[in-house]
């Protein structure tokens, strides 16, 4: 898409070789004013030149980095006093913008993103992850570059951070944006988030960024009327002024059919990656870009600019960084999302599937076993939007299933006694799961050692439950090394293919046959037993005769005191005349209540 803004207009307060060049878009203006710290705020010391598609230009040799402003703008009469939206950082979401030269670490090492299919993501909340018990206020940067060595022991090597951009108040989840230029205060700004991220890669940690383009605010925004120009009482010239405004957080809705509207989207996802040096992006419920009430088959309210808008976008994203990804969460399991922008999809490398947690959690939390639908396990586990595994993002918890109403699987399992037997099998029988199914794993903050209860922003991770419960812990860090293949006997995990081979509703087992080539070492097979009874001698087929070697099985006494070791070392596999659930040999598994074990060949 074209921009009605020249190209070499740069948005903001930008470092000349002498002073700044300030640059804001107010189409409606009649003057516009630079004030600040720099001329003691003077009302007309600094007015500013009209340039096309209603620019405002200035260049102020006196001003220097650390330097406070504002723009005073006069439209029809009245005067506003406006925070740049494009301020790289704020006093505080009310306050005032500040004068920043940024500037990446010019050290920074080159860092080698990790494919699709060996992912591993864990997704953080600045305030909460980087906190430890007894401190005062939110956590920050500093405090979650603390905490990186832990998620690199665990294997995880991408993390998936809350939104970070200015908000509203001390505390939030992030997706309350008041400023997305500004890194939050709090966290420790600019800076510090470029130490983080260079300290995760440092680690082989890669980060993923998430970003809110459904809605900004609705608090403490600036942009709001920003020139003084509106219909229907709305919000001016970044903002839809009609019905399409409307969105569950408030009538914040940008317009995406603006030329501007869309360069200040597109200027912010690039700033992520070329100055912050991040690799991913996640955005947040694109059902609100590309559809005013968030939903599929509804034509007479889909805004084809915001589809339009995500395709760009997408494409710009990858032009300035290749090796980049971006991810939607739009809980539709639309195959579109992830499709190529060449053949009409919105470029999205992965979404979140919804199909997969609404299911396998269902599978889980039901009270009784007779309840569990192993149809829809099975369903959850084939389910993929086109031939690539790998487009879908897999996860038994995350911020929005942890919270509003709903808690982490193990207090959703047994309320109040989220560390019982019943609830930690059933949280490490769906980590399993997680970690075998085709598709990006992930997890959420403290889900590694059994974190309970529910998420909110100023409940800090408890990191004694990394000791309490280490064996859960390892149960972790076991299956992340075999979905990673780190021992050279678990290739087919990262692999596309897959066949759920046994799905016996009755006994609530299922067996399922993940690979890449196929072969000793390659091809994996995984059982998974839903149900409280011990199967003892329980036949199932194997893709080939011979020994199977259990790699992983989750009722391990090594993980937890309270397990049963059920099960065996090897499975010896005989061919059978007649195929075994249509493979060629047949085996007997021995597999504990609410367990799972994975199979491989030498």
């Amino acid at each position: 898409m074209g921009n009605a803004i020249e190209s070499n207009y740069s948005l903001g307060a930008n470092p000349l070789n002498n002073g700044y060049r300030f640059a804001v878009w107010a189409p409606h203006a009649d003057d516009v004013y630079v004030i600040g710290t720099f001329n003691d705020w003077s009302d007309t010391a600094h007015r500013m030149v009209s340039k096309p598609a209603g620019v405002w230009l200035l260049d102020i040799p006196e001003v220097k980095e650390g330097d406070e402003y504002r723009y005073r703008i006069v439209t029809a009469g009245n005067e506003y006093l406006r925070i740049d939206p494009y301020a790289r950082r704020v006093t505080s979401s009310v306050g005032n913008a500040i004068v920043t030269d940024f500037k990446p670490r010019e050290d920074s090492k080159a860092f080698e993103v990790p494919p699709l299919n060996r992912l591993i993501v864990y997704e953080l909340h600045l305030g909460t992850f980087g906190k430890a018990a007894g401190e005062t206020g939110p956590g920050n940067l500093d405090g979650a570059i603390n905490r990186l060595p832990h998620l690199r022991d665990i294997g995880v090597n991408a993390v998936e951070v809350m939104p970070i951009a200015e908000f509203a108040g001390e505390s939030s989840w992030g997706y309350n944006p008041s400023h997305i230029f500004a890194v939050e205060g709090g966290y420790g700004g600019a800076r510090t988030f470029r130490e983080f991220v260079d300290a995760a890669h440092d680690l082989g940690i890669a980060v993923i960024l998430d970003v809110v383009y459904n809605h900004l605010g609705p608090n403490d925004l600036d942009v709001w009327q920003f020139d003084g120009w509106s219909e229907n009482d709305r919000g001016g010239i970044y903002f839809y002024n009609d019905a399409r405004a409307v969105t569950p957080w408030g009538e914040t809705r940008p317009d995406y059919g603006r030329e501007e509207v869309r360069r200040f989207i597109r200027d912010n996802a690039i700033m992520w990656l070329k100055d912050f040096g991040v690799d991913g992006l996640r955005w947040d419920m694109t059902a609100f870009i590309r559809n005013v009430h968030g939903r599929d088959g509804d034509p007479e309210n889909d805004l084809p600019e915001g589809w339009s808008l995500m395709q760009w976008v997408n494409e710009e994203i990858r032009s300035v960084k290749s090796d980049s990804f971006t991810i939607a969460e739009d809980l539709q399991d639309n195959a579109f999302l992830t499709k190529r922008q060449d053949d009409g999809g919105a470029g999205f490398n992965a979404q979140w599937s919804a199909s997969f947690v609404h299911s396998i959690r269902a599978a889980l939390l039901a009270a009784d076993d007779s309840a569990r639908d192993m149809e829809a396990v099975r369903e959850a586990i084939l389910q993929r939007y086109y031939l690539d595994g790998f487009e879908r993002v897999i996860y038994t918890e995350s911020h929005d299933e942890v919270a509003n109403g709903k808690a982490r699987v193990p207090e959703e399992v047994d309320p109040g006694s989220a560390s019982s037997w019943v609830a930690k099998k059933k949280s490490t029988l769906g980590a399993a799961l997680v970690f075998t199914a085709p598709g990006i794993p992930m997890i959420f903050q403290g889900q590694e050692f059994l974190e309970d209860d529910w998420f909110h922003d100023q409940d800090p991770i408890d990191w004694s439950k990394a000791d309490r419960f280490a064996g859960i812990l390892r149960l972790h860090r076991n299956l992340i090394s075999l979905r990673l293949d780190r021992d050279g006997v678990t290739r087919g995990l990262s692999g596309q293919e897959v066949a759920v081979f046994h799905c016996n509703d009755k006994d609530k087992v299922i067996a399922f046959h993940r690979w890449d080539s196929g072969g000793p070492r390659d091809s994996v097979v995984v059982v998974a037993n839903f149900s409280a009874e011990a199967r003892e001698d329980y036949e199932i087929g194997f893709p080939s005769a011979g020994d199977w070697i259990v790699r992983f099985n989750s009722d391990g006494k090594s993980y937890d005191e309270d397990f049963g070791d059920f099960g065996d070392a090897t499975v010896h596999a005989e061919t059978t005349e007649v195929a075994a659930d249509g493979l060629p040999a047949l085996g007997k598994v021995r597999v504990a209540p609410y367990s799972a074990m994975i199979l491989s060949q030498d």
